[in-house]
């Protein structure tokens, strides 16, 4: 990861903090730190999904660690289904990586994120051991307890994007 004098663009309130955004073709992801996670920014019209997480009490977008030979595209399809039960309508796609310095050794890591339409016919949310509840959020309106501000931020970037990607050509 290349030293940078420039402001995080979110922190939380463990000192983690969302330092980058690396627009990269997905098939080419940054090789300066490892790439664990995939998240996901699920659109139903101009709200975006949001997780409950028990553990770390806080709204954040579904995603996860990315298991021994999966893509993190697989990943990311595979912790939105088990997290929140919705699918998304086609494709999920890619958008970039982003880079997190993690809280108490600042040690580096990417995660892949990938944005989506919500299909019509997404299951009812079951509460898990992981996740509470979910939610759709305007990212405008307060959330019951804690957000998780880079994923906040995250799905800002999101925003926007059904068609397009961030590289400026048509997804699909």
């Amino acid at each position: 990861m290349t030293a940078s004098h420039s402001p995080p663009l979110a922190v939380d309130d463990r000192g983690n903090a969302l330092i980058s955004f690396v627009l990269a073709a997905e098939d080419t992801p940054p090789r300066d730190a490892p790439l664990p996670l995939a998240l996901v920014a699920l659109w139903q019209g101009d709200r975006v999904l949001m997780v409950f997480d028990r553990y770390r009490q806080a709204w954040e977008l579904p995603g996860g660690r990315i298991d021994p030979g999966e893509s993190p595209r697989q990943a990311a399809a595979r912790e939105l289904l088990e997290e929140s039960d919705h699918v998304p309508e086609g494709a999920l796609r890619f958008v970039g990586f982003a880079c997190f310095a993690l809280a108490p050794d600042q040690r580096a890591e990417y995660g892949a994120l990938f944005t989506g339409q919500a299909a019509e016919a997404s299951r009812l949310f079951q509460p898990n051991g992981e996740i509470a509840a979910v939610r759709w959020w305007d990212l405008r309106e307060p959330l019951p307890g804690r957000l998780q501000p880079m994923d906040a931020y995250l799905a800002e970037l999101t925003r926007g994007t059904p068609s397009v990607t961030r590289h400026g050509t048509n997804a699909g």
